[in-house]
C-alpha cells in the first residue's frame, strides 16, 4: 500500500472516528444519566423506606426496600440487616417473606445465598416450623457453608423434638467439624434415651445405654443416679452404693441426690454403722447440710436426743442453714411445754416458711431458678448447668 493511498483512507475514515466519538460519547453520557437517576431513585426509596419503619408501617417498608434490591442486588446485606432486625422484634413473617425473596433471586452470588437460606432457617426455628428450618440447613450442610452454625440448630430441632438418635449423630459431626467438645451433651441425650426404656420398665436396654453416657462423660452425675436407681430397684444393693458414691468424686455438690438411696442401700444391708462413718466424712467435707442432717436423724435412732442436739448445734456453728434451724427447732420442741412450746412452734412455722419459698437449684449460665432438678435449663436449654444452691438459704 502505497503513502498516498494510506493518507486517502486515514482521512476518510476520520470523519467516521469523529461521528463514532459523538455516538459513544452520547450513549456514555445517556449511560451514565440512567445510573444517577437509578441512584437517586434507591436513595429516595430507602429514606422512604426507613421514614415508613419509623412511622411503625413495617409493611410499607418493606414493600419500598424488596422493590429497591430489585434494582440493587448490592443491597442485600441490607436487607438481611433488616429481616434479623425483624426477627429480633418478634415479627417473623415479615422477616420470613424478605429472605425469602433473597432466596428467590437466581441473581444471588453463592455466599449471599448461603446467608439468605440460614437466615430464613433461622426465621423457620423462631416460627416453630421445624421442618421446614431442618431441610434449609440440610440443604447448607450439602452445600458445605456455615456447617457449625446449620449443625448447632439442628441439634436444638432434634433435642426439641427428643429425636435423640439424630441428636446424637449430628453431635457427632458438629465435634469433627469444628473440634467442640459436646461429651456432655451426648451423655445427657443418652440419659434421655435411657430414661425412656425406663419408663417402658426395658432396664437392661436403660443400663447399655447409661454405659454408653459414662463412657462419653465419666462426670456424668444423672448417669450415675440412673444406674444407681436401677440397681436398688432390683435389689443389688452393693451396686447401687457403689453408683452413688461415684456422684461425689463427679461433682460433690450434688451430694444431696444420693443420701435418700444411701439410706435405703445401707438400711437394706444392714450396715448402718459404715453409713454414718460415710455421712461423717461428707459432713466434714462441708458437702452440703444434706449429710449433716441425715447424721443428726441417724445419731438420734442410735444415741438419743441429746446427742443429736449437740451434734446439730456444733454443725451450726461451723455453718448455719435454715434447714439446720429448723432441725434444732424440732428437737426442743422435745419436752417443751407452754410458753417457750408456742414460740417455738412460731419459729417452727417461719423457718418452713422460708424453706418453701427458696429455690432448690439455679441455672449457674441464665440464672433460672426452681425447686426441681432440671437437667437441661428451661431459661437458656443448657444441659447440667443447674445445680443446688448452696448457702445458708440452701445446702
Amino acid at each position: 500500500m502505497g503513502s498516498e493511498t494510506l493518507f486517502f483512507l486515514t482521512a476518510a475514515l476520520l470523519p467516521v472516528a469523529a461521528v463514532s466519538g459523538w455516538f459513544f460519547g452520547r450513549r456514555d453520557l445517556a449511560n451514565y444519566r440512567v445510573r444517577r437517576d437509578q441512584h437517586a431513585q434507591i436513595a429516595t426509596d430507602y429514606f422512604k423506606g426507613l421514614n415508613y419503619l419509623l412511622h411503625d408501617r413495617p409493611d410499607k417498608a418493606i414493600e419500598v426496600l424488596v422493590k429497591v434490591l430489585e434494582v440493587e442486588s448490592e443491597t442485600v446485606e441490607t436487607h438481611l440487616a433488616l429481616g434479623n432486625l425483624f426477627r429480633r422484634r418478634g415479627e417473623v413473617d415479615r422477616a420470613i417473606r424478605i429472605h425469602q425473596n433473597l432466596v428467590a433471586r437466581t441473581t444471588l452470588d453463592v455466599q449471599h445465598r448461603g446467608q439468605a437460606l440460614l437466615e430464613l432457617s433461622l426465621d423457620y426455628m423462631r416460627s416453630g416450623l421445624f421442618d421446614r428450618a431442618e431441610n434449609l440447613f440440610l440443604e447448607l450442610l450439602e452445600l458445605k457453608m456455615f456447617q457449625p452454625q446449620a449443625l448447632r440448630h439442628l441439634i436444638d430441632i432434634y433435642q426439641q423434638e427428643q429425636d435423640w438418635d439424630k441428636a446424637l449423630e449430628v453431635s457427632a459431626r458438629l465435634e469433627a467439624v469444628n473440634g467442640e467438645n459436646l461429651s456432655s451433651e451426648r451423655a445427657h441425650f443418652l440419659c434421655e434415651q435411657a430414661q425412656t426404656q425406663l419408663d417402658r420398665n426395658n432396664r437392661q436396654e436403660a443400663l447399655e445405654l447409661l454405659e454408653r453416657a459414662l463412657a462419653a462423660d465419666r462426670k456424668c452425675v444423672r448417669a450415675s443416679l440412673l444406674c444407681a436407681g436401677i440397681a436398688i430397684a432390683n435389689r443389688e444393693y452393693e451396686l447401687g452404693i457403689q453408683h452413688l458414691k461415684r456422684v461425689e468424686h463427679q461433682d460433690i455438690e450434688f451430694i444431696a441426690e444420693t443420701i435418700g438411696p444411701l439410706v435405703k442401700c445401707y438400711r437394706a444391708l444392714d450396715r448402718m454403722d459404715d453409713l454414718r462413718e460415710y455421712l461423717g466424712r461428707l459432713a466434714a467435707l462441708r458437702a452440703g447440710v444434706s449429710p449433716v442432717l441425715m447424721m443428726a436423724e441417724l445419731t438420734y435412732e442410735h444415741d438419743g436426743l441429746a446427742d443429736a442436739k449437740r451434734y446439730i448445734v456444733q454443725e451450726l456453728k461451723i455453718r448455719p442453714t435454715i434447714k439446720g434451724i429448723d432441725r434444732l427447732i424440732d428437737y426442743a420442741l422435745h419436752g417443751a411445754l407452754g410458753e417457750s412450746r408456742e414460740d417455738l412452734l412460731i419459729l417452727k412455722e417461719t423457718a418452713l416458711r422460708l424453706i418453701a419459698s427458696k429455690a432448690t437449684y439455679k441455672c449457674a449460665h441464665c440464672g433460672f431458678s426452681g425447686r426441681s432438678i432440671h437437667w437441661q435449663c428451661p431459661g437458656c436449654k443448657r444441659w447440667n448447668s443447674s445445680k443446688p444452691i448452696h448457702g445458708i438459704e440452701g445446702e
